[in-house]
């Protein structure tokens, strides 16, 4: 049974197996050819964390797909409620094709993923955000600017971070990760990556000053601050992050054609300026949307992968 809970799980060539997947699904839906490449199966889509582009993307990309997605949250089903994640996990699991959780710790993930008789897609947890990474790639693919990729994470050491930590290190491209003091990404998942890294050439520097991160880069991101979950911090973590701000000034550091991204909702004029939001050089909405479209690559790779 193959899952997705993280990238650390996938080679080089399963991720980008997927992307193609999904700018081929997406083609052909631009195109006005819509094929059925899921027909009459069901995604369950458990949310622990509520979220605008999870919600929208899973549940439009099953129905492109010809299947149904069901929309479960805290107040819908027994789970964190009573009933342990292996019960669930095991009835939900007999019932539909494919789940998508979107929560908050990763071990709940693995949990639900080891006892669940389908693909699990982590949609979120603590720990990472594969499915935007996928999303992330997909759109740089698109732009044709993967060539000498260069990219400058600015912000907080999250799910994000990690991410990113595992994309550059599968397949093999340079990563600048900058953070405050006190907020640095987790040490064991870095120490993962640097062991991918070693396999695939990737490059991987850690920094505490954003404008080292940045000089050069062929691409610079950051996400917000304070992620669902940490509300009570965000004053705090704004005082924290001063001089973090993605703006034209730090963006005058990158290469001169690099691209912004940012993973969305986008806080302006905390993470990054609405003048780097809107600019040209953002490319996050083409991002945004390709989370439907990575998305459908990977749900049909997965429905494919364990059918065979």
């Amino acid at each position: 049974m193959r899952h997705f809970l993280s990238l650390k799980d996938y080679t080089k060539q399963e991720i980008l197996e997927i992307i193609s997947l999904g700018i081929e699904i997406k083609n052909e839906l631009k195109s006005g050819e819509i094929n059925s490449y899921m027909p009459n199966k069901t995604l369950a889509m458990i949310f622990e964390k509520s979220s605008t582009r999870t919600r929208v993307s899973f549940e439009t990309g099953i129905y492109q797909l010809g299947g149904h997605g069901l929309f479960l949250s805290n107040r819908d089903i027994h789970l964190g409620r009573g009933e342990p994640v292996k019960d669930t996990a095991r009835v939900i699991s007999s019932m539909n094709d494919m789940v998508m959780i979107r929560t908050f710790k990763h071990s709940m993930i693995e949990e639900f993923a080891s006892y669940s008789k389908v693909p699990v897609i982590n949609g979120l947890t603590d720990s990472y955000h594969p499915v935007q990474l996928l999303a992330d790639y997909m759109t740089l693919v698109e732009h044709k600017h993967t060539d000498n990729l260069k990219v400058a994470y600015v912000g907080d050491g999250n799910n994000m971070t990690h991410s990113w930590l595992m994309l550059a290190s599968k397949l093999g491209f340079e990563l600048r990760v900058a953070t405050p003091k006190g907020y640095e990404c987790d040490a064991d998942i870095l120490a993962l990556a640097e062991k991918f890294a070693k396999e695939s050439g990737a490059k991987i520097s850690i920094y505490n000053d954003p404008v080292k991160a940045v000089k050069d880069a062929t691409v610079v991101t950051t996400d917000t601050w304070a992620s669902m979950g940490q509300e009570d911090e965000k004053e705090q973590r704004i005082k924290d992050f001063k001089g973090y701000k993605v703006d034209d000034k730090l963006m005058s550091y990158a290469d001169k054609d690099a691209l912004f991204l940012h993973c969305l909702p986008a806080y302006r004029e905390q993470e990054v300026s609405e003048s780097v939001l809107e600019s040209t050089k953002s490319i996050v909405f083409d991002e945004a949307e390709n989370r439907l479209h990575a998305q459908k690559g990977l749900m049909v790779w997965l429905d494919r992968k364990n059918r065979s």
